[in-house]
């Protein structure tokens, strides 16, 4: 947790605020008091205020109304206990879940759904249309036919880039020491490959990413789960003990906005969590695809940018905020790297080169900074309209995380509610949804789902209403 102390001033206010808004005082609609008023009323500067408010603005909570001043945005919410955090850490088992996440990728092909499953982006938010342009422009003048013989580390302009951005959130990162990759799954498939046998044991956070969990079942690998909590991350508690009892070959974490949970592991954590691996030389696997996908006024910074020993193995990919359809990611994997180039080149040899060179020249033209403020205020919206329908809809008991990036919620169902039986009845009434049995290799989460808030619209809202009715009748039927 935070130390209060250490929370700056606007970030405090912001949040005060906030919590009013969410009781009712200030309802949808109504014009919160102005800068120059707040700063009066709570002596602090108009800085301060104007910070504040572009917090909140950029969260969805309020907007600005030109010559008129700040308003409400959303309806305020009920307060609703966060997801049951249970601490205690299981045994190393092998994995095996392919069955049903393959089925919930196929969910996804099927058009008649509403689509809740998959945590996929909205593509209406993705920059498309600028991106054919450039596609049309490099084939027009052909000089990416000079490229096609890059290296299996990838488009050196691409790489360049990667490491400007990297800079930008703590990362000393040079182009020569970065991988592309086809996406962030087989960067990590390749980190696991380059430093762990089959049979060998790896912690994970717990609930996990299933897309993970299936890269270790295909490497033929056994799973430690680390308690995960849906705010503040993986335990440390239990991480130490468990590399402290188990031979533990390497760690996969997400420390950015996890996903199914949305959990930010915290600076300070995240020192101690380097602390905990480099006193036995284990590996950390960095999964950093939300971390672009923040709410707040701030990126968070990524456990690599506080590894001095090459232990880190960051990942990452441009499909949730850039295209979903390039499938275009990187890895920067330490000490690691030329383990991980020799995998990469087993494996396809090198990554397609026109996505490539598409989303450099889309970075270098300077207006991807521009597209991901846009974004977040849009996910950050949805994520918040999302949760407001869950808490009308689901019935009485049900618990919803509150991320603070990224797209998809985790919520747990009330009464034990079994989540297998609720995705077969769901898919009846044309809902995909991912059941949080996926989540765990020892299925855990059987009382859990993990929604997806990205394609929010008003059909969406109707949809989870249906969906809410659909608990309700499996709760009438069970008691």
């Amino acid at each position: 947790m935070r130390d209060a102390k250490k929370i700056p001033l606007y970030e405090r206010f912001a949040q005060d605020l906030e919590e009013q808004i969410r009781s009712g005082t200030f309802p949808v609609g109504t014009r919160i008091p102005s800068i120059r008023e707040s700063s009066i009323q709570r002596d602090i500067s108009f800085s301060t205020v104007l910070q504040a408010y572009q917090y909140l603005e950029n969260r969805g909570v309020i907007e600005a109304r030109p010559q008129s001043g700040y308003y409400v945005k959303l309806q305020p919410r009920k307060q609703v206990p966060e997801p049951e955090f249970e601490p205690l850490q299981g045994d190393p088992t092998n994995v095996s879940i392919d069955e049903v996440s393959m089925r919930l990728i196929h969910d996804t092909l099927n058009l008649d759904y509403a689509q809740f499953g998959a945590a996929l982006p909205d593509p209406n938010l993705l920059p498309t249309s600028k991106l054919n342009r450039i596609l049309a422009e490099l084939a027009r003048d052909g000089k990416f036919s000079h490229h096609l013989g890059e290296a299996v580390e990838g488009s050196e302009d691409l790489r360049i880039q990667v490491a400007q951005r990297a800079f930008g959130f703590g990362c000393d990162i040079a182009p020569d020491e970065i991988i592309i990759t086809a996406g962030c799954t087989e960067a990590l498939s390749l980190c696991l490959q380059a430093v762990c046998d089959p049979g060998d044991l790896v912690a994970i956070e717990s609930p996990t990413y299933f897309g993970i969990l299936l890269a270790l079942e295909a490497r033929h690998l056994r799973a430690l789960e680390i308690p995960s909590h849906p705010r503040k991350g993986m335990s440390l508690e239990a991480l130490r003990f468990a590399v402290e009892n188990h031979p533990v070959k390497a760690v996969v974490a997400m420390t950015n906005f996890s996903n199914p949970t949305g959990s930010l592991i915290e600076d300070d954590d995240k020192r101690e969590l380097l602390e905990i691996l480099s006193s036995r030389g284990i590996p950390l696997i960095e999964d950093d695809i939300n971390g672009e996908l923040f709410f707040g006024d701030h990126r968070p910074r990524v456990a690599k940018s506080y590894d001095n020993e090459g232990l880190v193995m960051l990942c990452t990919s441009f499909s949730k905020d850039v295209s979903s359809g390039f499938r275009i990611g990187w890895v920067a994997p330490g000490k690691y790297y030329r383990e991980v180039q020799c995998a990469k080149y087993a494996l396809n040899i090198r990554t397609s080169v026109l996505p490539q060179l598409t989303i450099a020249r889309f970075l270098d033209s300077g207006g991807y900074d521009a597209h991901l403020r846009k974004i977040r205020r849009a996910y950050a919206q949805k994520v918040m309209l999302m949760s407001q329908a869950i808490l009308t809809h689901f019935p009485e008991g049900t618990r919803i995380t509150e991320p603070g990036g990224g797209f998809v919620l985790w919520v747990q169902l009330p009464e034990k509610l079994a989540s297998m039986r609720l995705y077969q009845e769901a898919l009846k009434a044309f809902i995909a949804i991912a059941p949080g049995y996926i989540f765990s290799p020892t299925h855990k989460f059987d009382d859990f789902i993990r929604l997806n808030a990205a394609c929010w619209s008003d059909k969406a809202e109707v949809d989870i209403a249906r969906l809410g009715k659909v608990v309700k009748n499996l709760l009438a039927r069970k008691n």
